[in-house]
């Protein structure tokens, strides 16, 4: 198979740092590299399996015929290589597997495919991945900045039901066609950066991508790899982030993938107790494994570096902390302390984010991380997981409680609402409303208010308010920001039909001023991670449902927030404030324009010198019904 003048692509230095767990290039270096030798043109390929017997590629190119082009072992590193003349991109093709063990045999698609055939087919193709990029002032102002001052307001978005084509059969948009429309709907709308529910290959629409087979593969269902860069580069250059989703907590059992891949449990467990999830009938990673830390932080790598990703969104992180997770007694293995942490996923988290945060200067990673683990955004010197910040699943579930709750009620649930700050600045939480809550008979954010279609209307407004209001950072799924009515789902498109109602578009315009203000006001943004940027003004008028705080920035700026949570308009409502003078109304949700009743304060109020919630001054405002107010003094103090 291989010519006189093959030289291996993997060094000696490349077989020990991956053996070691510190190889974290792999892409570079594993799957099917387009290369010329001696003069012949053809396709380097590598593939870890150390227990096989014989490895060899099998593909359209020679009859998918096992043994017609086999590869070389590399001895103890477990890797199998070669050259095969006269391959070029396009050609499919696969790794056909005979096991040293119970004389197992199987076709694999490569675990480091860089493009794969459209499901349900699962082939892996040879490509070559050269793009001229347009992003470097991009690149260059990103890596001058850390994210924690600065405004982020992300729009989750599923690639297949955003928008699709009724005219051809209610297709999915391609990676180019959205590339400029949904840059059009981003910047109208004011986000900083979408986030993609996982791009990675997975053979299951329903999985939405969270059970991934190609962890180096943009799915091939919406184009080929470089229209996916497309994608990005467009959203970068017209100033929008892109953060990527991506779920190293599980595999699915899928036998073309990476189950029981060489004949052993080669990137799972073994013990079902470990190496099964019971919720989602998938393969758990056995993060213990040198080489699997290697593959699953290439992989990482890889989106950051070949796909210019700005951030990745780590799924599932509670699943993988806890030995216990979903796991009834006798279920489980404790660790070899005795206790029901993941001592392995524990070293892989972190090691992850170090390694991330060295190599790509700017990016952020997030947690999913459901439970009260601690110090899951702190530095790991510190103790902490390392992510740049975590999701505040506690703000989400309590919030979402108490809105979709009659106001009648909410009297009895004010501490839903207010108990948060006990821990707000405990890590730097991103505040989410994404597609997990809008899915599997959940309803629609707007479906969840209470009561007739004006509430339902004015509660929507007022829970995104509050979102924006609260300190962290802002995450919407789509749909959200136009009031869809009816649950997120994944085969069809988004009903961008409803905009042609005053209420839909109403919502629409609350959510661009919403980020227009963000931005602009950094009370709103500066101090979201810092317990100097919140305080209190009152949080105990649970019978009235009101709710005053102050955002505070760190020039000394300053943001008040008023909240009533009652269809009830409150006139005459003293709220104390820290300085005289005029306090412009920036932002109401009751103004007509957004759908409301116009109740409000004609554009401000002036401080009186009547002191009032332990300061100097107060002003007498007009607190509309299930509304909020942003208002600011006239002459901030820096």
């Amino acid at each position: 198979m291989s010519s006189a003048t093959y030289k291996s692509r993997l060094t000696q230095d490349d077989l020990y740092l991956f053996n070691e767990g510190s190889h974290f290039h792999l892409y570079e270096k594993l799957g099917a590299h387009p290369v010329e030798h001696g003069g012949e043109a053809g396709v380097e390929f590598a593939v870890w399996a150390p227990a096989a017997e014989k490895v060899s590629v099998i593909g359209d190119f020679n009859g998918w015929r096992a043994g017609a082009h086999p590869l070389d072992s590399l001895g103890q590193s477990g890797i199998w290589e070669g050259f095969v003349p006269g391959v070029a991109p396009g050609a499919l093709y696969k790794f056909h597997i005979e096991s040293r063990y119970r004389g197992f045999q199987a076709e694999k698609t490569d675990p480091l495919a860089a493009y794969c055939e459209k499901p349900p087919r699962t082939a892996s193709i040879v490509w070559d991945l050269s793009y001229q990029w347009g992003d470097g002032a991009w690149m260059r102002e990103r890596a001058r900045h850390t994210p924690y001052a600065r405004p982020l307001a992300i729009y989750e978005v599923h690639l297949g039901s955003w928008m699709r084509v009724p005219e051809e059969g209610g297709r999915p948009l391609t990676y180019r066609e959205l590339a400029h429309k949904l840059v059009a709907h981003v910047r109208e709308m004011g986000f900083t950066h979408v986030e993609f529910m996982p791009v990675m290959e997975h053979p299951f629409d329903g999985s939405w991508g969270y059970q991934t087979t190609g962890y180096f593969a943009p799915t091939s269902r919406y184009g080929t790899p470089q229209d996916f860069m497309f994608l990005v580069d467009v959203l970068h250059q017209n100033g929008i982030g892109v953060i990527l989703d991506w779920a190293p907590s599980h595999f699915p059992s899928d036998g073309h993938g990476l189950a029981y891949f060489d004949g052993t449990h080669l990137f799972e467990h073994a013990d079902p107790r470990r190496g099964w999830h019971p919720d989602w009938g998938s393969l758990i990673f056995n993060y213990g494994r040198h080489e699997v830390r290697s593959f699953l932080i290439s992989s990482a790598f890889n989106w950051l570096d070949r796909y210019h990703a700005d951030g990745i969104r780590v799924d599932a992180v509670a699943s993988m902390l806890y030995l216990d997770y979903s796991r009834r007694n006798g279920d489980w293995i404790p660790n070899s302390y005795g206790g029901r942490e993941d001592l392995d996923a524990l070293y892989f988290l972190r090691r992850f984010n170090e390694e991330v945060y060295k190599a790509f200067p700017g990016v952020i990673t997030f947690a999913e991380e459901s439970t009260a683990w601690p110090m899951v955004s702190r530095p790991t010197y510190l103790g902490g997981l390392g992510f740049g910040f975590k999701w505040d699943m506690g703000w989400m579930h309590d919030t979402l409680l108490y809105i979709s709750k009659d106001p009648v009620h909410r009297k009895f649930h004010h501490n839903e609402l207010t108990f948060r700050m006990l821990y707000a600045f405990t890590e730097n939480f991103t505040l989410p409303l994404s597609h997990d809550e809008v899915v599997h008979g959940k309803g629609s954010l707007l479906g969840k208010m209470p009561n007739d279609d004006w509430q339902k209307f004015a509660g929507l407004r007022l829970l995104l308010g509050y979102m924006y209001a609260q300190p962290g950072k802002k995450l919407l799924f789509m749909g959200s920001e136009i009031g869809q009515w009816g649950e997120w789902n994944h085969e069809t498109s988004l009903d961008w039909h409803l905009l042609q109602y005053d209420r839909h578009a109403g919502v629409k315009k609350w959510i661009q001023d919403l980020n227009r203000v963000y931005r602009d006001a950094p009370a709103l943004h500066t101090r979201d991670c810092d317990p100097r940027g919140f305080e209190w003004v009152d949080c105990h008028d649970s019978d009235s449902g009101i709710l005053t705080f102050l955002r505070k920035g760190a020039g000394g700026e300053t943001v008040l927030i008023a909240c009533n949570m009652t269809p009830v308009p409150r006139n005459y409502y003293r709220v104390g404030v820290p300085r005289g003078g005029l306090w412009n109304e920036i932002l109401n949700s009751d103004a007509a324009h957004y759908g409301g009743s116009g109740h409000g304060n004609l554009g401000g109020a002036e401080a009186e010198a009547i002191p009032h919630h332990g300061r100097p001054f107060s002003l007498n405002l007009t607190l509309p019904p299930l509304g909020i107010l942003f208002l600011t003094p006239s002459i901030q103090t820096h």
